[in-house]
Protein backbone atom coordinates (compact mmCIF):
# COMPACT_ATOMS: atom_id res chain seq x y z
CA UNK A 1 0.00 0.00 0.00
CA UNK A 2 1.76 3.59 -1.37
CA UNK A 3 2.37 5.71 1.96
CA UNK A 4 0.88 9.32 2.50
CA UNK A 5 2.50 12.27 1.47
CA UNK A 6 2.96 12.81 5.70
CA UNK A 7 4.45 9.12 5.56
CA UNK A 8 6.77 9.03 2.73
CA UNK A 9 10.03 9.92 3.95
CA UNK A 10 11.09 11.05 7.65
CA UNK A 11 11.40 14.79 7.57
CA UNK A 12 7.97 16.95 7.81
CA UNK A 13 7.70 19.47 4.83
CA UNK A 14 5.45 22.12 4.59
CA UNK A 15 3.87 24.18 1.39
CA UNK A 16 0.93 24.68 -1.01
CA UNK A 17 -0.63 22.51 -3.31
CA UNK A 18 -2.97 21.64 -6.29
CA UNK A 19 -5.22 19.05 -5.25
CA UNK A 20 -7.17 18.72 -8.52
CA UNK A 21 -7.79 20.19 -11.68
CA UNK A 22 -9.37 23.43 -10.08
CA UNK A 23 -5.42 24.64 -9.72
CA UNK A 24 -6.26 26.49 -6.58
CA UNK A 25 -3.70 25.78 -4.33
CA UNK A 26 -3.89 25.65 -0.58
CA UNK A 27 -1.75 24.30 2.75
CA UNK A 28 -0.29 21.12 2.27
CA UNK A 29 1.72 18.78 4.65
CA UNK A 30 4.19 15.95 3.12
CA UNK A 31 7.69 14.91 3.72
CA UNK A 32 11.24 14.87 2.24
CA UNK A 33 13.79 12.68 2.18
CA UNK A 34 17.13 12.04 4.56
CA UNK A 35 20.02 14.21 3.38
CA UNK A 36 22.13 11.91 1.38
CA UNK A 37 26.09 11.65 1.24
CA UNK A 38 25.32 13.77 -3.01
CA UNK A 39 22.78 15.64 -1.18
CA UNK A 40 21.99 19.14 -0.29
CA UNK A 41 19.12 20.41 1.99
CA UNK A 42 18.09 24.05 1.28
CA UNK A 43 16.11 26.30 3.31
CA UNK A 44 13.34 27.56 0.48
CA UNK A 45 13.77 32.11 0.63
CA UNK A 46 11.71 33.09 -2.41
CA UNK A 47 10.23 31.19 -5.26
CA UNK A 48 9.21 32.36 -8.81
CA UNK A 49 5.99 31.45 -10.38
CA UNK A 50 6.56 30.09 -14.10
CA UNK A 51 3.62 30.29 -16.61
CA UNK A 52 3.94 25.82 -16.36
CA UNK A 53 3.31 26.03 -12.82
CA UNK A 54 -0.20 27.19 -13.86
CA UNK A 55 -0.39 24.98 -16.64
CA UNK A 56 0.03 22.17 -14.05
CA UNK A 57 -1.68 23.17 -11.29
CA UNK A 58 -4.98 23.11 -13.77
CA UNK A 59 -3.69 19.84 -15.55
CA UNK A 60 -3.88 22.03 -18.98
CA UNK A 61 -1.32 19.32 -20.54
CA UNK A 62 -2.76 16.22 -19.36
CA UNK A 63 -0.03 14.49 -17.03
CA UNK A 64 -0.68 16.46 -13.83
CA UNK A 65 -1.09 14.11 -10.48
CA UNK A 66 -2.23 15.26 -7.40
CA UNK A 67 -1.10 16.30 -4.52
CA UNK A 68 1.07 19.07 -7.07
CA UNK A 69 3.06 21.42 -5.25
CA UNK A 70 4.83 23.64 -8.20
CA UNK A 71 7.89 25.38 -8.40
CA UNK A 72 11.14 25.36 -10.48
CA UNK A 73 12.48 28.78 -9.97
CA UNK A 74 14.67 28.42 -6.53
CA UNK A 75 16.16 30.08 -4.76
CA UNK A 76 17.57 29.29 -0.75
CA UNK A 77 19.77 28.99 1.77
CA UNK A 78 21.85 25.46 2.21
CA UNK A 79 21.73 23.88 5.50
CA UNK A 80 22.99 20.98 5.07
CA UNK A 81 25.66 19.05 3.02
CA UNK A 82 26.45 15.42 2.33
CA UNK A 83 29.53 13.77 2.71
CA UNK A 84 30.41 13.46 -0.82
CA UNK A 85 29.57 17.35 -1.61
CA UNK A 86 32.76 19.60 -2.11
CA UNK A 87 31.39 22.42 -3.91
CA UNK A 88 28.63 24.08 -2.06
CA UNK A 89 28.78 24.44 1.90
CA UNK A 90 26.13 25.38 4.59
CA UNK A 91 24.71 29.06 4.29
CA UNK A 92 25.78 29.32 0.87
CA UNK A 93 22.73 30.76 -1.45
CA UNK A 94 21.97 28.07 -4.30
CA UNK A 95 18.98 27.67 -6.80
CA UNK A 96 17.39 25.14 -7.81
CA UNK A 97 15.41 24.92 -11.63
CA UNK A 98 13.86 22.72 -13.25
CA UNK A 99 15.02 19.41 -13.16
CA UNK A 100 16.49 17.44 -10.24
CA UNK A 101 17.51 14.28 -11.94
CA UNK A 102 18.74 12.10 -14.61
CA UNK A 103 20.70 9.06 -15.29
CA UNK A 104 24.08 10.99 -15.77
CA UNK A 105 25.22 7.94 -18.07
CA UNK A 106 23.43 8.36 -21.24
CA UNK A 107 24.98 10.46 -24.15
CA UNK A 108 22.87 13.75 -22.88
CA UNK A 109 24.07 13.99 -19.97
CA UNK A 110 28.09 12.98 -21.00
CA UNK A 111 27.62 16.17 -23.26
CA UNK A 112 26.02 18.53 -19.95
CA UNK A 113 22.89 18.60 -21.42
CA UNK A 114 20.85 16.69 -18.33
CA UNK A 115 17.59 18.11 -19.74
CA UNK A 116 16.96 16.32 -22.43
CA UNK A 117 18.12 12.85 -20.75
CA UNK A 118 15.44 10.59 -21.32
CA UNK A 119 15.35 9.36 -17.30
CA UNK A 120 15.68 13.20 -16.93
CA UNK A 121 13.54 13.94 -13.49
CA UNK A 122 11.71 17.37 -13.06
CA UNK A 123 11.46 19.21 -9.61
CA UNK A 124 7.76 18.87 -9.29
CA UNK A 125 5.13 16.46 -10.76
CA UNK A 126 7.14 13.51 -11.40
CA UNK A 127 8.67 10.35 -10.16
CA UNK A 128 11.87 10.18 -8.68
CA UNK A 129 14.12 7.26 -8.63
CA UNK A 130 13.23 5.72 -5.59
CA UNK A 131 9.26 5.86 -6.22
CA UNK A 132 8.10 8.38 -4.35
CA UNK A 133 7.15 11.79 -5.99
CA UNK A 134 8.93 15.43 -6.41
CA UNK A 135 7.18 18.45 -4.96
CA UNK A 136 8.47 21.88 -5.81
CA UNK A 137 9.13 25.09 -4.30
CA UNK A 138 6.12 26.11 -3.00
CA UNK A 139 7.66 24.75 0.05
CA UNK A 140 10.06 25.50 2.91
CA UNK A 141 12.31 22.99 2.20
CA UNK A 142 13.89 20.80 -0.24
CA UNK A 143 16.39 18.07 -0.82
CA UNK A 144 18.32 17.73 -3.87
CA UNK A 145 21.00 15.44 -5.59
CA UNK A 146 24.09 18.65 -5.81
CA UNK A 147 25.05 18.04 -9.31
CA UNK A 148 21.46 19.69 -9.86
CA UNK A 149 21.88 22.89 -7.48
CA UNK A 150 23.16 25.60 -8.22
CA UNK A 151 25.78 28.75 -7.34
CA UNK A 152 23.87 31.96 -7.01
CA UNK A 153 26.33 34.72 -7.44
CA UNK A 154 26.52 36.71 -4.65
CA UNK A 155 26.04 40.42 -6.39
CA UNK A 156 22.42 38.55 -7.42
CA UNK A 157 19.24 39.56 -5.49
CA UNK A 158 17.55 36.07 -4.45
CA UNK A 159 14.19 37.26 -5.32
CA UNK A 160 15.42 38.79 -9.09
CA UNK A 161 17.52 35.48 -9.30
CA UNK A 162 14.88 33.15 -8.69
CA UNK A 163 13.22 33.56 -12.13
CA UNK A 164 16.65 33.35 -14.45
CA UNK A 165 16.49 29.81 -13.39
CA UNK A 166 13.88 28.36 -15.84
CA UNK A 167 13.03 31.92 -18.02
CA UNK A 168 17.07 32.70 -18.11
CA UNK A 169 17.98 30.00 -19.26
CA UNK A 170 15.06 28.74 -21.39
CA UNK A 171 16.29 31.91 -23.65
CA UNK A 172 19.76 32.09 -23.11
CA UNK A 173 20.12 28.21 -24.50
CA UNK A 174 19.05 28.86 -27.71
CA UNK A 175 20.46 32.13 -28.32
CA UNK A 176 23.72 29.60 -27.81
CA UNK A 177 23.00 26.79 -29.21
CA UNK A 178 21.50 28.47 -32.46
CA UNK A 179 24.49 30.56 -32.99
CA UNK A 180 22.08 33.69 -32.31
CA UNK A 181 24.71 35.68 -30.37
CA UNK A 182 26.76 37.55 -32.94
CA UNK A 183 26.61 41.70 -32.35
CA UNK A 184 25.02 43.87 -34.59
CA UNK A 185 22.20 41.23 -35.34
CA UNK A 186 18.77 41.79 -35.17
CA UNK A 187 16.77 39.75 -33.06
CA UNK A 188 13.21 39.81 -32.77
CA UNK A 189 11.10 38.97 -29.14
CA UNK A 190 7.43 37.44 -29.62
CA UNK A 191 6.17 38.54 -26.13
CA UNK A 192 6.74 40.52 -23.43
CA UNK A 193 6.18 38.25 -20.05
CA UNK A 194 8.77 36.50 -17.58
CA UNK A 195 10.30 34.83 -20.63
CA UNK A 196 10.44 37.65 -23.16
CA UNK A 197 11.57 40.62 -20.74
CA UNK A 198 14.99 38.57 -19.61
CA UNK A 199 15.31 37.80 -23.44
CA UNK A 200 15.64 41.51 -24.13
CA UNK A 201 17.74 42.37 -21.14
CA UNK A 202 19.95 39.34 -22.68
CA UNK A 203 19.92 39.76 -25.96
CA UNK A 204 21.40 43.49 -25.80
CA UNK A 205 24.07 42.26 -23.16
CA UNK A 206 25.20 39.92 -26.61
CA UNK A 207 24.89 43.22 -28.12
CA UNK A 208 22.45 42.87 -30.66
CA UNK A 209 19.60 45.04 -31.88
CA UNK A 210 16.68 43.93 -30.42
CA UNK A 211 12.86 44.48 -30.67
CA UNK A 212 9.97 43.35 -29.67
CA UNK A 213 6.96 41.92 -31.43
CA UNK A 214 3.63 42.34 -29.74
CA UNK A 215 -0.18 42.23 -30.73
CA UNK A 216 -0.45 45.90 -28.99
CA UNK A 217 1.23 48.92 -28.68
CA UNK A 218 0.23 48.52 -24.51
CA UNK A 219 3.84 47.36 -23.40
CA UNK A 220 5.57 49.67 -25.99
CA UNK A 221 7.27 52.01 -23.58
CA UNK A 222 8.50 49.40 -21.29
CA UNK A 223 10.29 47.32 -23.89
CA UNK A 224 12.01 50.72 -24.90
CA UNK A 225 12.40 53.01 -21.47
CA UNK A 226 12.50 49.86 -19.18
CA UNK A 227 14.20 47.44 -20.15
CA UNK A 228 16.06 48.63 -23.34
CA UNK A 229 14.49 47.57 -26.51
CA UNK A 230 16.01 49.22 -30.04
CA UNK A 231 12.49 49.57 -31.56
CA UNK A 232 9.14 47.69 -30.86
CA UNK A 233 6.99 46.23 -33.41
CA UNK A 234 2.83 45.40 -33.11
CA UNK A 235 2.01 42.91 -34.88
CA UNK A 236 -1.88 43.12 -35.81
CA UNK A 237 -0.75 46.59 -37.38
CA UNK A 238 -0.35 45.37 -41.22
CA UNK A 239 1.49 48.68 -42.70
CA UNK A 240 4.27 47.90 -40.01
CA UNK A 241 4.57 44.66 -40.56
CA UNK A 242 5.19 45.18 -44.06
CA UNK A 243 7.55 47.84 -43.27
CA UNK A 244 9.67 44.88 -41.03
CA UNK A 245 9.61 42.44 -43.73
CA UNK A 246 12.97 40.52 -44.26
CA UNK A 247 14.52 42.61 -41.72
CA UNK A 248 15.50 40.43 -39.04
CA UNK A 249 17.96 37.70 -38.43
CA UNK A 250 16.38 36.00 -35.60
CA UNK A 251 13.15 35.55 -33.73
CA UNK A 252 12.60 34.06 -30.40
CA UNK A 253 8.99 33.06 -29.84
CA UNK A 254 7.40 33.17 -26.25
CA UNK A 255 4.21 33.40 -26.75
CA UNK A 256 2.23 29.92 -25.04
CA UNK A 257 -1.11 30.50 -26.62
CA UNK A 258 -2.14 29.21 -29.99
CA UNK A 259 -0.82 31.74 -32.70
CA UNK A 260 0.56 32.11 -36.48
CA UNK A 261 4.21 31.80 -37.17
CA UNK A 262 3.29 33.07 -40.96
CA UNK A 263 3.76 36.48 -40.07
CA UNK A 264 7.21 35.76 -37.93
CA UNK A 265 8.67 33.78 -40.31
CA UNK A 266 7.88 36.96 -42.75
CA UNK A 267 9.68 38.84 -40.67
CA UNK A 268 13.26 36.84 -41.16
CA UNK A 269 15.87 37.74 -43.86
CA UNK A 270 16.63 34.36 -45.90
CA UNK A 271 18.74 32.12 -43.41
CA UNK A 272 17.06 33.49 -40.56
CA UNK A 273 15.87 31.47 -37.55
CA UNK A 274 12.89 31.25 -35.34
CA UNK A 275 12.96 29.62 -32.08
CA UNK A 276 9.67 28.77 -30.63
CA UNK A 277 9.22 28.03 -26.62
CA UNK A 278 6.12 28.46 -25.47
CA UNK A 279 4.13 25.36 -25.07
CA UNK A 280 0.32 25.79 -26.68
CA UNK A 281 -2.18 23.24 -25.41
CA UNK A 282 -2.76 22.70 -29.48
CA UNK A 283 -0.87 22.48 -32.31
CA UNK A 284 0.38 25.41 -34.51
CA UNK A 285 0.25 25.73 -38.34
CA UNK A 286 3.69 25.71 -39.94
CA UNK A 287 3.96 27.14 -43.70
CA UNK A 288 6.54 25.00 -45.55
CA UNK A 289 6.85 27.98 -48.47
CA UNK A 290 8.57 30.30 -46.78
CA UNK A 291 11.14 27.94 -44.84
CA UNK A 292 11.78 26.20 -48.35
CA UNK A 293 12.14 29.45 -50.20
CA UNK A 294 14.27 31.66 -47.81
CA UNK A 295 16.21 28.41 -46.33
CA UNK A 296 14.77 29.75 -43.41
CA UNK A 297 15.12 27.39 -39.67
CA UNK A 298 12.41 27.06 -37.05
CA UNK A 299 13.52 25.20 -34.43
CA UNK A 300 12.70 24.68 -30.24
CA UNK A 301 14.34 24.23 -27.21
CA UNK A 302 13.70 23.36 -23.66
CA UNK A 303 16.07 25.17 -20.31
CA UNK A 304 19.21 24.12 -20.57
CA UNK A 305 21.67 21.27 -18.71
CA UNK A 306 23.51 22.36 -15.27
CA UNK A 307 27.03 23.81 -16.96
CA UNK A 308 25.10 25.65 -19.36
CA UNK A 309 22.62 27.13 -16.40
CA UNK A 310 25.48 28.08 -14.13
CA UNK A 311 27.41 29.53 -17.40
CA UNK A 312 23.89 31.76 -17.29
CA UNK A 313 23.90 32.54 -14.14
CA UNK A 314 27.18 33.97 -13.85
CA UNK A 315 26.87 35.87 -17.48
CA UNK A 316 23.72 37.70 -16.01
CA UNK A 317 25.73 38.70 -12.67
CA UNK A 318 28.38 39.90 -15.03
CA UNK A 319 25.97 42.50 -16.56
CA UNK A 320 23.39 43.05 -13.72
CA UNK A 321 20.44 41.10 -15.23
CA UNK A 322 18.06 39.62 -12.97
CA UNK A 323 13.83 39.32 -13.76
CA UNK A 324 11.95 42.21 -12.88
CA UNK A 325 9.70 40.94 -9.93
CA UNK A 326 6.23 41.59 -8.19
CA UNK A 327 7.03 39.83 -4.76
CA UNK A 328 4.00 38.49 -3.21
CA UNK A 329 3.04 36.34 -0.24
CA UNK A 330 2.21 32.55 -0.46
CA UNK A 331 -1.34 33.15 0.67
CA UNK A 332 -1.54 35.08 -2.06
CA UNK A 333 -0.65 32.81 -4.74
CA UNK A 334 -4.37 31.57 -6.30
CA UNK A 335 -4.84 35.78 -6.78
CA UNK A 336 -1.48 35.57 -8.55
CA UNK A 337 -1.84 32.14 -11.02
CA UNK A 338 -5.42 33.87 -11.64
CA UNK A 339 -3.41 37.66 -12.98
CA UNK A 340 -0.96 35.65 -14.01
CA UNK A 341 -3.64 33.56 -16.55
CA UNK A 342 -4.36 37.30 -18.07
CA UNK A 343 -0.76 38.05 -18.39
CA UNK A 344 -1.33 40.56 -15.96
CA UNK A 345 1.89 41.06 -14.00
CA UNK A 346 5.20 42.71 -14.65
CA UNK A 347 7.03 40.35 -15.15
CA UNK A 348 7.48 37.48 -13.33
CA UNK A 349 5.65 36.85 -9.78
CA UNK A 350 7.92 36.04 -6.96
CA UNK A 351 6.87 34.25 -3.62
CA UNK A 352 8.38 35.21 -0.66
CA UNK A 353 8.22 31.73 0.88
CA UNK A 354 10.31 32.57 3.87
CA UNK A 355 8.72 35.33 5.30
CA UNK A 356 5.22 34.49 4.53
CA UNK A 357 4.92 30.47 4.66
CA UNK A 358 5.10 30.14 8.34
CA UNK A 359 1.97 32.59 8.45
CA UNK A 360 0.04 30.73 6.28
CA UNK A 361 -0.43 27.39 8.33
CA UNK A 362 -3.37 25.06 8.74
Amino acid sequence: MAKSPEEEHPHKAFGWAAKDSSGVLSPFHFTRRDNGVEDVTIKILYCGVCHSDLHAAKNEWGFSRYPLVPGHEIVGIVTKIGSNVKKFKVDDQVGVGVMVNSCKSCEYCDQDSENYCPKMIFTYNAQNYDGTKTYGGYSDTIVVDHHFVLRIPDSMPADGAAPLLCAGITVYSPMKYYGMTEPGKHLGIVGLGGLGHVAVKIGKAFGLKVTVISSSSRKEREALDRLGADSFLVSSDPEKMKAAFGTMDYIIDTVSAVHALAPLLSLLKTNGKLVTLGLPEKPLELPIFPLVLGRKLVGGSDIGGMKETQEMLDFCAKHNITSDVEVIRMDQINTAMERLAKSDVRYRFVIDVANSLSQSQL
